[in-house]
């Protein structure tokens, strides 16, 4: 109860204050002192936690028989003193391929007029000889990774393995049209959710001289993204419907469709009015504004701290100590609109401020609704990365298929689901799987075959 009380006098302390033109430092929360040496152990703990092919050999070493005198007594005589001391050393194995050769029985009958072979093993897809691991292993380093394959083609040389970029095009575009059937049910389960973010950024397309663009729809454990060939209002309006709830986004009028429809609360970003402020620069009114905005993260901090996020008492926090801070930079908007000119740095971000406190301000009546957009625009990063990798896409359907492979790869990683594991079993599952049950395939609900699917893999039979 101190602690906390405690830390509630700080945010107090930092709203209502006595204040300067100095930029001052944010009360640190309390947190319990750790050593280096903890710190370090911790990393490597949770390092190891994460990666699921570490293989661990453990070997004892003695001491010499030279070095058994004591420096104290001069005797000989030792017990041993726990499990021993640990040293780790990491190394590095480069990784593989498997060929797997299967041999199918021939048999012919003895008139000469019948010959029969053995069933060929099931294959993800057919005439090809590459497995559904390695159409994973290829989503993943140009969706994850953001490696263009013909860098890929070049590290894949580099490992006694020549795979072709062309081979690997071929293999990426189909894998995205056999796992295409997800798409209407992830963006279901999306429309369900209550609070949306959404965001969108540019995108090259070859066949027309107009950007088009992929947008992002961010729910509470999976993420969409959509590939148009326009910013229109139409995408989110296809894309949800007529789903209930809040949706977070700036104020790009290409929301208004789906808002004026009522089944979707539009909510404003708070991170977009601070980003105008900080862009005025080191001017005194900036600066209080970037202190009014820190003060209401303060708060959102301190909701973390305590682990109330999204409840009533969250709520209750939001309302004593981020709703007057909010009001103080509405009045401090409303003091530079009237000081400067609307074409200036300041007056910008204060017409900004101004003219959407309502969306800005849904947060203060919502637990549910963050105050900023940041996780539809922290899930564009990757797109902006590709973006810049390999450049353009030559199609609207090639489009589509990366925003697909996008969705289910980067839903793997907010869920902690090994992303090259689940696009290589659901591959080779997803032709057996009835309509009615693809949903058990998406990132939130999957569940490994019993037996998982082999590493990286080149499956060669004879017939090719």
């Amino acid at each position: 109860m101190k602690s906390e009380l405690e830390a509630k006098i700080a945010v107090l302390e930092q709203a209502f204050g006595r204040r300067s033109e100095k930029k001052r430092k944010m009360p640190k929360l309390p947190r319990p002192p750790r050593t280096p040496q903890e710190t370090a152990d911790s990393r490597i703990e949770q390092a190891l936690l994460r990666a699921e092919r570490v293989v661990t050999e453990e070997k004892s070493v003695p001491v010499p028989d030279d070095q058994k005198r004591c420096t104290v007594c001069g005797g000989d005589s030792f017990r041993a003193v726990g499990d021993g001391k640990p040293s780790e050393v990491l190394h590095y194995v480069p990784g593989h391929f498997r060929r797997v050769v299967t041999r199918r029985e021939t048999l012919a009958c003895r008139c000469g007029g019948c010959v029969i072979t053995a069933p060929a093993p099931e294959r993800w897809s057919e005439k090809t000889r590459y497995a559904s691991s390695f159409v994973a292993y290829l989503v993943v380093s140009k969706c994850l990774v953001v490696t263009p394959h013909y860098r890929l083609e070049q590290a894949l040389l580099c490992t006694g393995m020549p795979v072709a970029r062309s081979t690997m095009n071929a293999l990426f575009r189909r894998g995205a049209q056999k796992l295409e059937v997800l798409r209407e049910p992830l963006f279901e389960v999306l429309s369900e959710d209550f609070v949306l973010h959404i965001d969108e950024t540019t995108w090259k397309l070859t066949t027309q001289a107009s950007k088009a663009f992929m947008w992002a729809f961010v729910g509470r454990q999976l993420t969409g993204y959509r590939f148009a060939l326009t910013r229109g209002g139409d995408v989110p309006l296809e894309a949800l419907g007529d789903s209930v709830g809040a949706m977070v986004c700036d104020d790009y009028r290409g929301y208004d469709p789906i808002a004026k429809r009522g089944n979707r609360l539009r909510c404003g970003c708070l991170a977009h009015a601070r980003r105008k402020y900080f862009e005025a620069g080191d001017v005194p009114e900036a600066r209080e504004a970037l202190d009014l905005v820190a003060g209401i993260y303060q708060v959102e901090h301190e909701a973390e701290r305590l682990g109330v996020v999204g409840t009533a008492a969250h709520l209750e926090l939001r309302r004593r100590f981020a709703r007057p801070l909010f009001v103080r930079l509405l009045l401090l908007a409303r003091e530079i609109r009237r000081a400067h000119g609307p074409k200036t740095l300041l007056g910008r971000a204060a017409r900004y401020t101004w003219k959407n406190m309502a969306p800005l301000g849904r947060f203060l009546h919502d637990a549910r609704i963050r105050p900023d957009n940041n996780p539809a625009e922290n899930a564009l990063r990757i797109v902006a990365l590709g973006r810049k990798n390999f450049l353009f896409v030559h199609s609207e359907e090639s489009g589509k298929e990366l925003a697909l492979l996008y969705s289910l790869v980067v839903s793997c990683t907010r869920l902690g689901v090994n992303p090259v594991a689940y696009i290589a079993d659901v591959l080779d599952r997803i032709d057996d799987t009835p309509t009615s049950q693809l949903r058990e395939l998406l990132p939130d609900r999957w569940k490994p075959a019993a037996r998982p699917p082999p590493p990286v893999a080149f499956d060669v039979t004879p017939d090719g």
